[in-house]
């Protein structure tokens, strides 16, 4: 969509955003996590090898790189809350469709069919919510409101990776005697939580606004996606910021789905032998809290540093710190203190310099004619690179090693660093005194 998509509705919202904003972006990122993370644990639970276990869960990331191509028809129908509700609706159901189905023989293949339609569904979900936020406030509301945005989707991982891991866990040991059992009630627990949240949200939900270019039909939705495809790549060095949109995360592609499974692998498979119930409490909850509180850093230090002179010290956070996983492969800890410290580590890295790729895509690749579109191929680049990486990762561990694959997560820094040496800057920073 073209930059004035981001115009607010000319009406004031009628209730306050605090009603409605938490609530939102938490259920945009239970539902993303649910799918293309937690399922990954979930089929690995359930009797999958981690190449499987990964290739399925990231198969799921597919609907999230690709949105864009479907956006324009959210703008065509209705109002952007219809759509929030009917997809915040059919998750809810599919999800408890999920728990129903995990009782049918051969069950397997029904829930990969439902977990690919929730994700287009749930990719339907971010555009509509995205949309409500940005026609709904106005400039100055946004800004005021971003930072609890990203906090409410923040807790969606917390919820999802960190207490539905958790409780999995916990039901398997003290409850129920199979995993199938343990991962039902799982999914009839976030299948409720989803339907009472679309309840919340059709009562206290703005509408949201049309855009003020929003297509009257198909062909003028497919004009105005193909003009922004056309101008998008009419940008100056722009295979160069493609690159680094695709690049700077590859080495955490590859560690994404890996890192869990090399925590409850049995110690005797390279792996560190964890429950579903400390891997709950380290990557959900240390975790996420040393990713949070990294982001929070990292966004100041850009701040004050600027972003050009400080993008190749951002690209070496998020990847040099890779190598706790490498070292926690060869030594084995059985230490709960010292495994928690890798995986903060890590995760604190990866928030503070994760900061500086967001920047670059809005500072540097997105500003034009279409920033909204250019800005969500950007980030569907590095879900392009996310799901590319989580297929290979596993079948590439399970012929490597755990050992032998860090030490190849290791190496594909490498690409990372060379992209992020030579990112253009020909756009003005607005952070910081790193401008050209």
């Amino acid at each position: 969509m073209q930059a004035g998509d981001a115009s607010a509705s000319s009406q004031p919202a009628r209730r306050s955003p605090l009603l409605w904003v938490p609530t939102g972006y938490f259920t945009m990122a239970l539902a993303y996590v649910m799918l293309t993370s937690v399922t990954a644990i979930m089929f690995k639970n359930l009797g999958m090898d981690n190449g499987k276990a990964a290739e399925y869960a990231s198969y799921l990331i597919l609907a999230y790189t690709i949105k864009p191509l479907f956006a324009p028809v959210v703008e065509m129908y209705r109002t952007k809350k219809f759509f929030v509700l009917v997809a915040q609706l059919v998750i809810g159901a599919g999800f408890g469709a999920v728990a129903l189905a995990m009782s049918l023989p051969g069950y397997m293949s029904v829930l990969v069919v439902l977990f690919v339609l929730l994700s287009f569904v749930g990719a339907t979900q971010d555009i509509a919510s995205d949309g409500v936020y940005v026609t709904s406030l106005d400039s100055r509301a946004q800004s005021l409101y971003c930072g609890i945005q990203s906090l409410s989707w923040n807790i969606g991982p917390i919820v999802a990776s960190g207490g539905m891991v958790f409780l999995s866990g916990w039901l398997h040991t003290n409850y129920v005697d199979s995993w199938i059992g343990a991962w039902q009630i799982v999914f009839f627990i976030v299948a409720g939580i989803t339907l009472a949240m679309t309840a919340w949200h059709w009562k206290v939900m703005p509408e949201g606004s049309r855009a003020e270019d929003a297509p009257a039909s198909l062909g003028a939705a497919w004009f105005i996606l193909k003009d922004a495809f056309v101008t998008f790549f009419q940008k100056r060095d722009v295979w160069l910021m493609i690159g680094f949109a695709f690049l700077f995360r590859l080495s955490i592609g590859l560690l994404e789905k890996i890192g869990p499974f090399f925590m409850v692998d049995p110690v005797l498979k390279g792996g560190l032998g964890l429950s579903n119930e400390l891997l709950g409490i380290i990557y959900g909850t240390y975790g996420l809290a040393a990713v949070l509180l990294g982001s929070l850093l990292g966004g100041i230090f850009v701040a004050k540093r600027g972003l050009q002179p400080t993008l190749f010290l951002l690209c070496c956070a998020v990847n040099i710190p890779n190598v706790t996983f490498l070292l926690m492969a060869i030594y084995q800890p059985s230490s709960l203190v010292l495994i928690s410290l890798g995986v903060t580590i890590e995760k604190f890295f990866f928030g503070f310099g994760s900061v500086g790729f967001m920047i670059y895509l809005m500072q540097q690749l997105a500003p034009g004619k279409y920033t909204t579109t250019h800005y969500a191929f950007g980030t569907g680049l590095m879900g392009l690179c996310m799901m590319v990486t989580g297929l290979v990762s596993g079948h590439l561990q399970q012929l490597l090693g755990y050992v032998t694959y860090f030490w190849f997560v290791m190496a594909a820094t490498i690409p990372s660093f060379l992209i992020t040496w030579f990112a253009p800057f020909h756009l003005e920073s607005h952070l910081g005194s790193g401008t050209k």
